[in-house]
């Protein structure tokens, strides 16, 4: 009698007993497979890139008009904070208004903002009376040091985690991580940074404060003694970030990992003696991974967006705390600049996840 070899959808065949109709079947599936991947890149593949890509585009404009337009709604007179809240005469204000055409028609200002949008010139800055692009430039070194330190450990964590969750669901383990990961989803993270401040910087009882309550250096340390410093300001604002952020991604990738486990593959790849984890590990992980690729690349173009409550809490000196101070004055140039900049990184990174996608699974470019 002979046994078939089963082919996993993205593990390739399973091991077993040999024979020649199971080898032209095995041939067979395989030879389809390619000819569907090939098909894929010849054909529709390239139609599916630039169906993407414009529409990419075409998000980009209208977040290009939303930002101009939706920050205008803020209240406040941005010629008020520059004179310092000193009594001006009128011709004084209309001297700030005419520098940084407020005197303009609303429909002129958004011609001129659209036409140096384009050439990569958002404005200048009320406030800081410098181009808004150095302005992001300068902040955003911090924010990839922290957002991007916390996106590399939350990610391996909830992925871990979420996978070890759904093979052994239902168990103490399982019922431990994904309590936690819920409970610790659901809590504001500038609360639980004022609550790590409380007890952690500033010292609670017996606890003694062992971190920097704010900002990222102490100032006057140089060559290794200044990683460290700056290592030693990162701990806190990191440690929010992933025990918020992690539970997303173990909830997302337990979730995929469960909806694979019946699947007809992994019972023919246990029948035929493979090692739990091998089973696990090469068969019925890759199969699970595009919703966890989908909220990777997500949160990837949050890292440059920054977490604004974070970094205000923490006076961390990156986008998220720029963009609050811009928005209490309001700078306009610097809002919208840092809008368009933090929204433009998400659309970039869920494009970049759609054009993934046929490379992982060939269907979904059919």
């Amino acid at each position: 009698m002979t046994t078939e070899a089963t082919s996993s959808p993205a593990g390739g065949p399973v091991p077993g007993p040999a024979g020649p109709g199971p080898a032209r079947s095995t041939a067979a599936d395989g030879g389809r497979a390619g000819g569907a991947s090939r098909r894929l890149l010849a054909g529709g593949y390239p139609r599916y890139v630039a169906g993407k890509l414009a529409g990419a585009a075409v998000s980009l404009l209208a977040v290009l008009v939303t930002s101009f337009f939706l920050f205008r709604l803020i209240p406040g007179d941005p010629v008020k904070f520059m004179t310092g809240g000193r009594p001006v005469s009128a011709e004084q204000i209309a001297v700030y208004r005419r520098e940084f055409g407020l005197d303009l028609p609303l429909w002129e200002q958004f011609t001129h903002y659209c036409g140096k949008a384009l050439t990569g010139d958002l404005g200048t800055s009320y406030q800081f009376r410098a181009p808004v692009v150095d302005k992001i430039t300068e902040a955003l070194p911090n924010t990839l040091l922290l957002t991007g330190t916390a996106f590399v450990l939350y990610t391996a964590l909830g992925v871990f985690l979420g996978t070890r969750s759904a093979w052994r669901h239902g168990g103490p383990g399982d019922r431990l991580h994904t309590g936690l990961a819920l409970t610790l989803y659901s809590i504001p993270s500038f609360w639980l940074g004022l609550l790590l401040i409380i007890v952690l910087s500033v010292g609670v009882g017996p606890v003694p404060g062992l971190f920097p309550t704010g900002g990222m250096e102490s100032g006057g340390e140089e060559g290794f003694a200044h990683v460290l410093d700056v290592v030693h300001h990162l701990i806190l604002p990191v440690v929010t970030l992933v025990a918020v952020e992690y539970g997303q991604t173990l909830l997302v990738t337990r979730s995929a990992l469960l909806d694979e486990m019946g699947s007809d593959y992994l019972t023919t790849a246990r029948a035929k003696g493979l090692r739990d984890d091998l089973v696990r590990r090469r068969h019925a992980v890759p199969n699970a991974l595009l919703p966890t690729v989908t909220l990777i690349f997500v949160n990837l173009g949050r890292t440059v967006a920054g977490v604004i409550l974070v970094e205000t809490v923490f006076s961390w000196p990156g986008l998220g705390g720029l963009f609050y101070q811009a928005l209490s004055v309001p700078d306009l140039p610097l809002v919208q600049g840092l809008f368009f900049v933090f929204a433009a990184a998400v659309i970039v990174m869920n494009t970049l996840a759609d054009l993934l996608y046929p490379l992982l699974d060939p269907r979904v470019g059919r």
